[in-house]
């Protein structure tokens, strides 16, 4: 069967001092599984792998079950294609603003495409200079003022769409972009 690579965000882990989880060993949890060429970046649960293809969502529910049962903590796991993941990044509208700082952009990846969602409700919670921009599968950041301090939150986000939700910082999806592209080829 074929093998298509994908990219899996973990949400809460390695978080001051919570749900430490290391990567090793999370990278031999992913083999277990029978992934392949399982590569992480960061300590906060940013794997890309091969596995045969399926739906990811019975991809995420089958590395969450494994989490769990070797872990023991309940991990919010998203998983998108390889492609899924870059038409995401590549979608950011902020960055198109050259007077924008790329350092404090950020995506939030949702686990699906949000519905029925109030709209203001969001918007209220923005501060001066925040701009967010709501698409199918992520939610665009722009905050000036640094993420900590920001009130759009993954909470905010999965109360307000009902959705799993987990955000990544510009350079980390750049990082994981790089990642996602395959070695190349010397020259001769």
């Amino acid at each position: 069967m074929k093998k298509n690579l994908y990219v899996s965000l973990l949400r809460g882990i390695n978080v001051s001092g919570k749900r430490l989880i290391k990567m090793e060993a999370l990278r031999r949890c992913y083999e277990s599984i029978g992934f392949e060429k399982v590569t992480s970046h960061l300590q906060s649960g940013n794997l890309i792998f091969y596995a045969e293809e399926q739906e990811v969502t019975k991809l995420s529910q089958k590395i969450s079950s494994r989490i769990e049962a070797e872990f023991g903590h309940e991990v919010p796991v998203m998983v998108l294609t390889a492609q899924e993941f870059r038409n995401i990044a590549e979608s950011n509208p902020f960055t198109r603003h050259i007077d924008k700082d790329p350092s404090f952009f950020h995506i939030t990846f949702l686990s699906a495409n949000p519905e029925n969602y109030d709209t203001q409700a969001i918007m209220e919670k923005k501060q001066k200079g925040e701009e967010v921009a709501i698409t199918d599968r992520a939610v665009y950041l722009y905050c000036p003022n640094g993420y900590g301090k920001t009130k759009l939150t993954n909470n905010l986000f999965e109360n307000k769409l009902n959705l799993k939700a987990t955000t990544r910082n510009q350079k980390t999806v750049d990082r994981l972009l790089e990642l996602l592209e395959p070695p190349k080829t010397q020259q001769h």
